[in-house]
């Protein structure tokens, strides 16, 4: 070999953290197993209790479920044609079915071996949001107290539970979002979920057939994948809903009393004057307006700041970390690990929009990280880290003062 000059690309350097896809969906449905015959065989092609990734309706069709299908299949195969109605095709969709012996509060329960989490552990925590569809068990009669399934208000706390052991114990932040299952009808009799401290948790009344006893969370969940994290659902410019028409109970939504229903802290369609279609009417989860998650967006934000500030500082784990003669962090470190994390968030998420900066202020990158270097880490092994991340207001209420011009 002639003497040479070899010059190889230093990696892992710079702390990077690949693009996320922000809008995997999980859905765990009622179901019954499907076998089909293929090439002379007998295939069980969709198996209950267990896991499937798709990208696509053509996808469930291929394993049987499709518009021909009945009883809960059906109601699964029409929950993802929503999906994929308002969702791009490509978008991912973890799809599990269990029997209807699964109540909806057991779906959702963190402690069910075939329960939602089940779901979450086999997407390898990439969910974002969790969507739970229920068909009833032949017999089955509601115990409805406060105008929806009293199993519903179970769920509520059980999803909750849930959310938050996928945020603690794998670093993968998620909401769910459940039907207002067996509505009354009488939106002044739902619980108040406004009063709650669920934020990880919405609830969706209105379907796109009358008299339902669910609700079209497939379409609400094809919404969600297919806006950045910081949009709302009830985003005007954002255009209608893909359905013609959506229903509250037996009447059409905008009959449907959606104002009292969204008071009550529910999401539910509603129509605008002069628009034609049906909208979203908020991003709201069970939660007191005063919490910083009570919306969507604020939800979908942090977490996924949460995740890139997981995915970054995990290098750093065990590392060896220089101190001064106190004992303290040195400062150059300290620095060096507040741009690393600043600039992860820059690159993947004010890059995209996703945070609120000030226009006039170039200097805003709607992110700071800040670490006390004055913290003795040789004492406690623990190093504290400070992350802010800016989010968007939104225009909820405009209010307009309006009146002649006159010359003065």
């Amino acid at each position: 070999m002639l003497p040479n000059v070899k010059i190889d690309f230093a990696k892992g350097l710079l702390g990077a953290v690949g693009a996320m896809n922000d809008g995997v969906v999980g859905l765990i449905a009622t179901a019954t197993a499907v076998t089909q015959t293929i090439n002379g065989n007998s295939v069980t092609t969709f198996a209950l209790n267990t896991p499937y990734k798709i990208t696509a309706l053509d996808q469930l069709v291929e394993k049987g479920i499709n518009s021909a299908s009945t009883g809960a299949n059906a109601n699964l195969y029409k929950c993802v044609k929503e999906f994929y109605d308002e969702a791009p095709v490509g978008s991912e969709l973890w799809i599990m079915g269990v029997a209807d012996t699964m109540t909806v509060e057991k779906m959702v329960d963190k402690t069910e071996a075939n329960g939602a989490m089940k779901l979450v552990r086999a997407a390898n925590g990439d969910i974002r949001v969790l969507i739970v569809k229920v068909t009833d068990a032949a017999g089955y009669t509601a115990t409805v107290t406060h105008a929806i399934d009293a199993k519903v208000e179970t769920a509520i706390t059980n999803a909750q539970a849930l959310a938050e052991e996928a945020t603690d114990a794998l670093y993968a932040p998620l909401f769910v979002i459940l039907e207002g299952r067996h509505y009354s009808g009488t939106a002044i009799s739902l619980p108040q979920l406004d009063e709650g401290n669920e934020n990880r948790v919405a609830v969706l009344i209105g379907d796109t057939v009358a008299n339902s006893k669910g609700a079209a969370v497939g379409l609400l969940a094809g919404r969600i994948a297919a806006i950045p994290v910081q949009r709302s659902i009830g985003r005007v410019r954002s255009g209608k809903i893909v359905a013609t028409t959506l229903y509250i109970g037996s009447v059409t939504a905008e009959n449907g009393d959606p104002g009292t229903i969204n008071d009550a802290g529910f999401i539910c369609p509603r129509t605008f004057v002069g628009k034609s279609g049906y909208f979203w009417s908020d991003d709201k989860l069970a939660t007191a307006p005063t919490d910083d998650y009570a919306l969507i967006p604020r939800r979908r934000t942090i977490d996924k700041a949460y995740r890139i500030a997981y995915q970054t500082l995990v290098d750093t784990l065990n590392d060896e970390v220089p101190v001064t003669d106190e004992g303290k962090i040195a400062p150059p470190y300290v620095k060096s690990v507040e741009a690393a994390v600043e600039s992860v968030i820059i690159n993947l998420m004010t890059s995209e929009g996703n945070l609120g900066v000030d226009p006039s202020d170039p200097n805003d990158m709607g992110v700071q990280c800040y670490i006390n270097p004055d913290q003795n880490i040789v004492a406690t092994s623990k190093l504290k880290v400070k992350l802010r991340v800016k989010p968007y207001g939104y225009a909820k209420y405009i209010e307009v003062d309006l009146g002649f011009k006159v010359s003065e």
